[in-house]
């Protein structure tokens, strides 16, 4: 090998994280020089046809290289793993997390596999438009890996908890997520996706808030108002959870976050601020709206129907305050 086949090869091992394809760095040296490598235990083969430039374990980076490389041509890191990636947070796997790989419906099925944990999916839809033009490792962009990984969650529930975390991480618009819908007809959990995503569009970023949405529609309460902004006391603009102007009637879904000391405070000034204007605020926990769905549509439902909540135009001279009713189906 010449000094500037040398330097050319250096470059390529730090770009691609010293994984290479076999062919690849045999531009650079013979067949028995590689085998030397590999024999003496200066580089590794995890797998038929892909070596590693060194002999200690793999780092993440260089494992999901081997993966894509290991599956060939067309195919790319895919689903939560890619979407992990691009910045997805809060899907954390317990134990060593699989890899998923989106291949094209007319690879051959592999045999040996490297020593990683995968799941591959085949594909007749995955063209050049669903894959990121730059980013390494090879993968797919953000929306297509956000829609595929919904469709192979183990429960509807988790497949709308990665929808509204894309949106509400600013990984994606829900426009991004319709398209790739639009393109696939033969998706797993088509109509429950679209219907999620139209929601998210409608204002509700957190899966809290889909299970609010999804509670009025069950008990038959009117639609609110979603993510609705105001501006606070102190001119800052605040969203809101879900809001019944007609009623002046607010309710927020609290997570865990909600249990931080200054959250808190933060939440009880607001809400200060709100019963002020003339507003009534019900609150409730994540998991009450999540298990306990009579008892929150009851408490909406009685706010919605109370005589003594304040009007759509706020307390009148003189202190009082009169509700505007608004019609609900018994």
């Amino acid at each position: 090998m010449t000094p500037a086949e040398d330097h050319s090869l250096t470059e390529l091992l730090s770009k691609q994280d010293g994984v290479l394809r076999a062919d690849a760095a045999m531009a650079y040296m013979t067949r028995d020089a590689l085998r030397w490598r590999v024999s003496s235990g200066r580089w590794q083969q995890p797998c038929r046809g892909v070596v590693v430039a060194q002999s200690g374990p793999l780092t993440e980076v260089q494992a999901l290289r081997v993966a894509v490389l290991w599956a060939g041509r067309g195919a790319a890191l895919a689903g939560l793993t890619a979407a992990r990636l691009d910045g997805l947070s809060g899907f954390e796997d317990r134990g060593q997390r699989p890899v998923h790989l989106l291949v094209p419906a007319s690879s051959p099925v592999r045999r040996e596999r490297p020593g990683l944990p995968l799941v591959v999916h085949y594909s007749r839809q995955l063209g050049p438009e669903d894959m990121h033009p730059v980013r390494e490792p090879r993968r797919t962009r953000a929306a297509r890996s956000l829609v595929d990984a919904a469709a192979w969650m183990g429960s509807d529930r988790g497949a709308q908890a990665v929808l509204a975390a894309g949106v509400q991480q600013r990984l994606v618009r829900p426009a991004d997520l319709l398209a790739v819908v639009a393109a696939n007809r033969r998706l797993a959990r088509r109509a429950m996706i679209c219907a999620t995503v139209d929601d998210i569009a409608g204002g509700a970023q957190a899966l809290s808030e889909l299970d609010l949405i999804r509670l009025v529609r069950r008990y038959r309460l009117p639609e609110p108002g979603r993510q609705a902004p105001r501006r606070d006391a102190h001119g800052r603009r605040r969203w809101l959870d879900a809001v019944w102007e007609a009623a002046r009637l607010i309710v927020e879904v609290d997570g865990i976050h909600h249990t931080d000391a200054a959250e808190y405070w933060a939440d009880m000034d607001r809400d200060n601020d709100f019963t002020l204007e003339g507003y009534r605020v019900l609150r409730f926990p994540a998991f009450v709206v999540r298990y306990r769905g009579d008892y929150v549509a009851g408490k909406i439902r009685g706010a919605l129907l109370s005589e003594g909540g304040p009007s759509e135009g706020g307390p009148t001279e003189g202190g009082r305050s009169e509700a505007r009713r608004i019609e609900i189906p018994a």
